[in-house]
């Protein structure tokens, strides 16, 4: 899989293209991830990328020109993608939209700054535009950060245990059950001790009912939906 980063920034993803599931992925040849600069692609000489508002207002909007070159020379050089749009007033990233994301051959990730995008440019590139939450980011880098990683953890053989990925949080939206490690006591508090007993299948069912009770908790929204999906 290819991830292509469309950024001013792109010193940003140095390190993060070493490390952890991502520079693992990498160094097996699962994933390929290439961090392109906007300003490589600016036809001012000064490699300006931004420009003021038509209509007046704060702040500066990215140009279509050095944007749209951008994704257009790397798909010459590489194939088409799906294009993305980081913004905040995008569809919602999810856990399914990562799954749908991990079967695509490529993906561009478009990086947002100062006021957003010329409006032009979703239209132009046929981009979809994505938010990581319903909150203010400076750009667009960190949500790409997100959405490479959650992708490429989903990828076959990214992981030491494909057991652990399917497991995990959002899985039929519930929340992943509760984990503890040694000691068996700390400041007083022990672990229960059912996870001591050593019958695997009623460790399941405590895991499988505290998964329930910790989503109702703390997200009621996913426990509706889990609700409404399994008539619990």
């Amino acid at each position: 899989m290819e991830i292509h980063v469309h950024t001013i920034f792109p010193e940003l993803f140095s390190e993060f293209v070493k490390t952890s599931i991502v520079g693992i992925a990498i160094e097996r040849g699962l994933v390929n991830v290439y961090v392109h600069d906007f300003r490589d692609y600016s036809d001012d000489k000064h490699r300006k990328v931004d420009d003021t508002p038509f209509g007046g207002g704060p702040g500066m909007i990215l140009r279509c020109q050095p944007v749209v070159d951008s994704v257009r020379e790397v798909e010459k050089k590489f194939g088409s993608s799906r294009k993305i749009l980081l913004t905040p007033s995008g569809k919602p990233l999810s856990q399914t939209m990562l799954a749908e994301l991990s079967r695509e051959k490529s993906i561009s990730l478009i990086c947002g700054r100062y006021e957003g995008f010329d409006a032009r440019i979703r239209t132009i590139l046929g981009a979809e535009e994505v938010s990581a939450g319903d909150y203010i980011l400076s750009g667009g880098e960190v949500p790409a950060m997100l959405i490479a990683e959650g992708v490429t953890r989903l990828i076959e053989g990214a992981l030491g245990s494909e057991e652990s990925k399917e497991k995990e949080s959002f899985e039929d939206n519930l929340l992943e059950s509760p984990g503890y490690t040694k000691p068996r006591e700390y400041e007083g508090h022990r672990i229960p001790g059912i996870l001591c007993s050593g019958d695997h299948g009623k460790i399941e069912g405590w895991r499988k009912e505290q998964s329930k009770l910790k989503t109702r908790e703390i997200r009621p929204d996913l426990y509706e939906k889990h609700k409404r999906q399994h008539c619990d």
